[in-house]
């Protein structure tokens, strides 16, 4: 059998003994999101964190959230990332 493959394609056993080829990635533009911190209006300190995409949102981010230490729903608002 293996002959009669051998007279149809000489380098047929190359083939079969070849490793898959890689595939090539595609260099990615940056992201537009950035990290953003949401600080507490209250001044407890408390802080979550959050990511925003800059291209859709130009202004400050603002969301009222649970503060565990007042243990209420407070305002907490946009701060940089130290």
């Amino acid at each position: 059998m293996t002959t009669a493959i051998s007279s149809i394609h000489p380098s047929i056993h190359q083939l079969l003994k070849m490793q898959p080829t890689r595939m090539l990635m595609m260099a990615r533009g940056k992201g537009k999101t950035i990290p953003i911190k949401l600080l507490s209006s209250v001044g407890t300190g408390f802080f979550y964190t959050t990511r925003k995409n800059v291209s859709q949102s130009v202004e400050k981010m603002a969301a009222v959230k649970f503060d565990p230490i007042v243990r209420r729903r407070v305002l907490f608002n946009e701060a940089k990332i130290k």
